[in-house]
C-alpha cells in the first residue's frame, strides 16, 4: 500500500442507499461544510456569492457551517493537492454518517487544468466517494444552488402539485403512553435531545423505548430496572449506553419511583464490566 492509497474503508463507505434515506431526512433543512483542496479560490468566491441575500439558499435550507461534525454535505474545491490529503480524509471522517460529498467545480469535478500535476490528486473522487458533481470554472453561485436542491429532491418538490383540499384541522391521534402518562415521554424526548442533540437524542430515545418495551412491567421499577441494564450491557456504543442509564435515573424513575434504589449506577453496574 503506497503512503496515498485510498484507504478501503473510504472506498466502500458509499452506501447508496443509507445516503437516499438520508436525503429525504434532511430536505429543506441541511447543513454545509466546505473544505478547500488547493483551489484557485474561485470556486469559495461563489460559494460565498451563493449565500448572500440575493440568492438566499436559506429558504432552501442551504447553511454553512463551521465544523464538519455538525455537516450533511461536504463541498470540496480545488484538484486535491499533495498536503490536502490527510486534512481531507480528516474532514470526511469527522463528519457524521451518512454523508453527502460534493465535488465543485473543474478543478474538483476532475482536476481541471491541473488534472495532471505532479503536485495534486486530479480531482475529489480520486480521494472520497463523490455523490455529487457541480462542474463549471467557476460555476455560478445559481449553479451551486441548483445542483445542492437537484440531489436534495428539492427542485422536484417545487415542481409537483400538491393538493390539500382534503386537509382536516382536527389535531392527530395521539398514542397511549406505555407508562399511562404523555409527559412521561414527552420529558423522556426532551432529557434525551438535551444529553445528546436533537438528531442523535432521537436515536437515544428510540434504543430507550425498545428496551423499556421488553419489560414484562413496565410500571415496576425492580423488573424494568433489570431490563434495562441488561439492554446498556448490550449496546455497543458507550455514548448511547451512558446516556441510556442517565434517562433512566431521572425520568423513569420520576415517574415511576421516588426510591433511590432502583436508580443505575452507571460506573458500577455498566463501566466496570466492560
Amino acid at each position: 500500500m503506497s503512503l496515498y492509497q485510498v484507504p478501503e474503508d473510504i472506498k466502500n463507505a458509499n452506501d447508496l442507499t443509507a445516503k437516499l434515506e438520508h436525503l429525504k431526512n434532511i430536505q429543506r433543512s441541511f447543513s454545509v461544510y466546505r473544505i478547500d483542496c488547493g483551489s484557485c479560490n474561485g470556486c469559495e468566491i461563489e460559494i460565498f456569492a451563493a449565500i448572500t441575500p440575493m440568492w438566499d439558499p436559506e429558504r432552501f435550507g442551504f447553511k454553512l457551517v463551521a465544523n464538519p461534525r455538525h455537516a450533511d454535505i461536504l463541498i470540496c474545491t480545488g484538484p486535491v493537492t499533495r498536503q490536502m490529503y490527510y486534512p481531507l480524509l480528516r474532514a470526511y471522517e469527522a463528519a457524521p454518517d451518512p454523508k453527502i460529498v460534493v465535488a465543485l467545480g473543474a478543478c474538483g469535478s476532475s482536476g481541471g487544468i491541473f488534472h495532471d500535476a505532479y503536485s495534486v490528486w486530479g480531482g475529489i473522487d480520486k480521494v472520497l466517494p463523490v455523490d455529487v458533481y457541480i462542474p463549471g470554472c467557476p460555476p455560478h453561485p445559481a449553479g451551486v444552488i441548483y445542483g445542492l436542491g437537484m440531489v436534495l429532491g428539492i427542485i422536484d418538490q417545487k415542481l409537483q402539485k400538491k393538493s390539500y383540499e382534503n386537509d382536516t384541522t382536527k389535531a392527530p391521534q395521539v398514542e397511549k403512553s406505555i407508562m399511562g402518562d404523555m409527559l412521561f415521554e414527552r420529558d423522556l424526548q426532551a432529557e434525551a435531545k438535551r444529553l445528546m442533540s436533537y438528531v442523535f437524542g432521537r436515536e437515544l430515545f428510540a434504543k430507550y423505548m425498545q428496551a423499556i418495551k421488553g419489560s414484562s412491567d413496565v410500571k415496576n421499577p425492580d423488573v424494568t430496572t433489570k431490563v434495562m441494564i441488561e439492554a446498556i450491557h448490550r449496546e455497543e456504543d458507550p455514548r448511547y449506553a451512558e446516556c441510556m442509564a442517565r434517562l433512566h435515573n431521572s425520568v423513569y424513575i420520576k415517574y415511576a419511583s421516588a426510591d433511590p434504589s432502583h436508580t443505575i449506577d452507571f460506573n458500577k453496574e455498566v463501566w466496570d464490566k466492560r
